[in-house]
């Protein structure tokens, strides 16, 4: 089942009035040529664009012992027209904090340039409370790192792009789909708003999403197998509909425009998401 994009429209249109004020790209004092977006380069002189993911395991590229398992961001791609490339650094386990600590930051700051975008979405593991090496406190330590990854990529001319946390498969016994992240997407839309960032509201999108197709259909896109029912991660039909979430708000924000973006309309067969033969060195 894949619910395309009239899905994903009618599960935010609840959210159309409070996503209308969030930051945009257009607001940053770029100059813009015409209707494109801030960073674009001006039409008839178009250049190699990268979309960095920096993230944890929902969006992570996955190796082939994990299969099924499909990050979002293996399937951003589908939706990017030529000119975009794709450059996902999200790693399983990570935090904005222990992101920062291992020098993850620094290694993409090393390759970013003027005119690409960093697009960041941590939080689930900000949570993590009795690990040191991972918590946050969402209204502290969690926005300072969220502003270090900010003016990072500020610093070297690129567009940073906050994305709060995909929601987790969880109902009440009612049915309601239920919030997971706390107080980290609040934190976050805060931090967007303060430091003139976009935001990609994907937390509340998802939820809208998962609400519309039940408790049931949900499982259908969440990493259910005969050995695991897994509500955090996603199978590659969950995983590209996230991707074509994260795809709309890029386009809602004006971060891209119309056309770097493709197929956000079709069904995306799910026999083209790869997984990594073999674990990095």
């Amino acid at each position: 089942m894949s619910v395309g994009r009239r899905a994903v429209v009618t599960a935010g249109a609840g959210l159309a009035l409070a996503l209308a004020g969030a930051p945009t790209a257009r607001s940053h004092g770029l100059p813009s040529p015409g209707p494109s977006p801030q960073g674009l380069p001006p039409r008839g002189r178009p250049r190699m664009r990268t979309v960095h993911v920096a993230g944890d395991s929902t969006a992570a590229q996955k190796y082939a012992d994990a299969a099924p398992e499909t990050g979002w961001g293996m399937a951003l791609p589908f939706f990017l027209h030529k000119g975009l490339t794709v450059a996902n650094h999200a790693v399983n386990g990570r935090s904005t904090k222990s992101f920062l600590d291992e020098g993850r930051l620094d290694a993409i700051l090393t390759t970013i340039r003027p005119g690409d975008l960093l697009l960041v979405q941590f939080g689930h593991n900000d949570a993590k409370t009795a690990d040191p090496t991972r918590y946050t406190e969402p209204w502290t330590t969690y926005q300072d790192n969220l502003r270090v990854f900010v003016e990072g990529a500020r610093a070297r001319g690129a567009l940073p792009v906050l994305a709060t946390s995909v929601e987790r498969r969880k109902f009440a016994a009612d049915g309601t789909a239920l919030r997971t992240h706390g107080a980290y997407p609040a934190a976050m839309r805060e931090t967007a708003l303060e430091s003139d960032v976009p935001l990609l509201d994907i937390e509340a999108l998802s939820l809208a999403l998962w609400q519309e197709l039940g408790p049931e259909a949900t499982k259908t896109y969440f990493n259910w197998t005969a050995t695991e029912q897994d509500n955090t991660h996603f199978n590659p039909p969950g995983a590209i509909e996230v991707a074509r979430l994260v795809t709309a708000e890029l386009l809602r924000t004006h971060v891209l425009a119309p056309r770097e973006t493709c197929r956000l309309d079709d069904e995306i067969p799910t026999d083209r998401i790869t997984w990594t033969v073999s674990e990095e060195s």
